[in-house]
């Protein structure tokens, strides 16, 4: 182990403190370097839920079908969702938005649709909060549509720098992908990315007695949330390893999946939480001058999970990172992971 190589096995060792981080695993890849490291209860190639970081590969799929003439981003969705499951989707304010929002909309989070998964019902309960207590359930596209009717929407569709995270955007996204494409969900992960890709390790979570991928953790236990896990699907269901997700990564942003001129066209940003914005099927990570006066840390851009699980890019510095803290409690943790292995790295000058 040379020494870039013990100061970022160093920075694992002292996050995964067995107190919030039981286990963590991380990859990175620069023109000059490429390391994979992991600690605590993280072996190599262990596989693990990375979330919504699932939403990068429901987008590359919908930007390849675009690719192939199949589909426009200013599509309406009535075109490809049945007209009665999107009654009454989006009534805001008196007017029913619900057959006029695009696939643009849905991949930006700026169809005003409420979040089936973070958002709480009329009782006053997430499905979020269901689940982090313990009441691991099963859920249905459709049942997923019906937890969003029955919240109010936030605001009309492509209302001025207005969005809103929600998952139900993506719900509705794979169900797109496989009406289109007649087949499903998975079938597209394989055809589209995994077998080109030759991802030897990653898959949609489908099968709740499943024990491949490393469980989850919440604050200081672990969470066993499998059935949830195989109803996220498009929004959140992907398995993979750090080694996988770099080589995902760099294709994502390389034109391995889709044309590379499209990635201008997702970097329309939109406030969303911080210090996170969002893009077209993509987020930006980019901490505000306070945080970074010297600028020395670059802008990230890619996607992360509520398990902390990310995968990013820095066009600047030309550096793809992937990761995992496993714990859903403390998803900070990884950008903080992120921001330190980064900076270990331009300290050792191989960026």
């Amino acid at each position: 182990m040379n020494s870039t190589e013990k100061r970022l096995q160093d920075i694992l060792d002292k996050i995964t403190d067995n107190n919030k981080v039981f286990g963590s695993s991380f990859a990175i890849k620069t023109p000059q370097f490429t390391w994979e490291g992991y600690a605590g209860n993280f072996t190599p190639n262990q596989q693990y839920f990375i979330a919504s970081t699932t939403k990068l590969f429901t987008t590359a799929i919908i930007l390849n079908l675009k690719s192939q003439g199949k589909l426009d981003l200013n599509d309406k969705i009535l075109n490809y969702v049945n007209s009665n499951i999107l009654e009454g989707l989006h009534v805001f304010k008196g007017t029913d938005y619900s057959k006029s929002i695009t696939i643009q909309e849905l991949l930006a989070h700026t169809s005003g649709l409420p979040d089936y998964f973070q958002n709480k019902d009329q009782n006053g309960q997430s499905l979020e909060k269901e689940l982090t207590s313990g009441n691991d359930q099963y859920w249905s596209f459709e049942q997923a549509i019906e937890k969003s009717k029955a919240m109010n929407p936030l605001f009309a569709p492509s209302a001025p720098k207005k969005a809103h995270y929600s998952d139900t955007n993506f719900q509705l996204l794979g169900h797109i992908i496989e009406n289109i494409t007649q087949k499903t969900y998975s079938e597209c992960c394989l055809e589209y990315i995994v077998t080109p890709l030759a991802l030897a390790h990653t898959y949609l979570y489908q099968d709740s007695k499943d024990q491949n991928p490393k469980i989850l953790n919440y604050k200081s236990k672990p969470l066993d949330i499998s059935k949830a896990m195989t109803s996220f699907g498009p929004d959140g269901g992907i398995v993979s390893t750090s080694s996988d997700m770099l080589i995902f990564i760099e294709a994502f942003f390389e034109g391995k999946l889709f044309p590379k001129n499209y990635i201008n066209e997702l970097q329309k940003w939109n406030r969303i939480f911080f210090p996170m914005r969002s893009g077209i099927g993509i987020h930006l990570f980019k901490l505000p001058w306070l945080f970074n006066p010297f600028g020395t840390l670059p802008y990230f851009i890619g996607h992360s999970g509520l398990s902390g699980a990310l995968a990013f890019y820095s066009p600047e510095k030309k550096l793809y990172i992937t990761g995992t803290v496993n714990q859903i409690a403390h998803p900070d943790i990884s950008f903080k992971t992120m921001v330190k292995l980064s900076q270990a790295i331009a300290k050792e000058q191989m960026i």
